[in-house]
C-alpha cells in the first residue's frame, strides 16, 4: 500500500511538472551587431573548393565588385576565375578548424621521451563559407575560402551580409525563404 502511494505521488509530480511547462517562442530579433571594421575592397584568400567546375585549390584574392553586385575570386595571375552574385547567396557563415601542424605531427612520432608533447602544436584555420544557388547549372553549392585571421573573417562576413542584403543570425547571415534570389 505504501509503495503504491509512493509510486502514485512520484508519477503525479512528474506529469504535473510537464503539464505546467510552457514553450518559449523563438526570438527572431538578431543579436546586437558588434562594431567590426569594414572589410577591405580586396583581400588574400585561398579557395578550398565547392564550386561546380573549379575543383582544385588555389591561392588568390577575393574582391567585392559592387557595380556588378558580386564577389569575385582572382587567381595568382590576376585573372578572374569565378564570381558569385550577391543575389545568389543563401547563407554566409564562418567556420574554424583546429589542426595539428605538420612539424608537430612529425615530431610527435619521434621515439624520444617528451616528443609526444609536440603533438599539442595546433593552429586554427578560419574559413568563409558561402552557400549559393547557381543559376547556370541549376544546383546549390558551398564555396569555401580560407582567410588569414579572425578579424578579417568577421569584417568580411559583416560586409558581405550587408551587401547581399542578408539577415544576421548569430555569426552567420542568411536569406529567408521566399526572399528574392536568382531564378533557377
Amino acid at each position: 500500500m505504501k509503495k503504491t502511494l509512493l509510486y502514485m505521488c512520484a508519477a503525479f509530480s512528474v506529469f504535473s511538472a510537464n503539464a505546467f511547462a510552457q514553450p518559449r517562442p523563438i526570438d527572431k530579433a538578431s543579436a546586437p551587431a558588434v562594431a567590426v571594421a569594414p572589410a577591405p575592397a580586396s583581400f588574400a584568400a585561398k579557395y578550398e573548393g565547392g564550386l561546380f567546375g573549379f575543383s582544385e585549390k588555389q591561392t588568390g584574392t577575393l574582391k567585392f565588385d559592387d557595380p556588378n553586385e558580386r564577389l569575385v575570386f582572382y587567381g595568382k595571375d590576376g585573372k578572374e576565375k569565378f564570381s558569385i552574385p550577391y543575389k545568389a547567396m543563401l547563407v554566409v557563415s564562418p567556420q574554424s578548424r583546429s589542426v595539428q601542424s605538420t612539424a608537430g605531427n612529425v615530431i610527435s612520432h619521434i621515439p624520444l621521451q617528451g616528443a609526444g608533447l609536440a603533438g599539442l602544436l595546433r593552429s586554427k584555420n578560419r574559413y568563409l563559407l558561402v552557400n549559393f544557388s547557381d543559376p547556370d547549372a541549376d544546383v546549390k553549392g558551398l564555396a569555401n575560402f580560407k582567410l588569414d585571421n579572425k578579424e578579417l573573417l568577421a569584417s568580411v562576413l559583416q560586409t558581405l551580409g550587408q551587401k547581399a542584403k542578408l539577415i544576421q543570425r548569430g555569426d552567420a547571415y542568411y536569406r529567408p525563404r521566399g526572399a528574392a534570389t536568382i531564378d533557377l
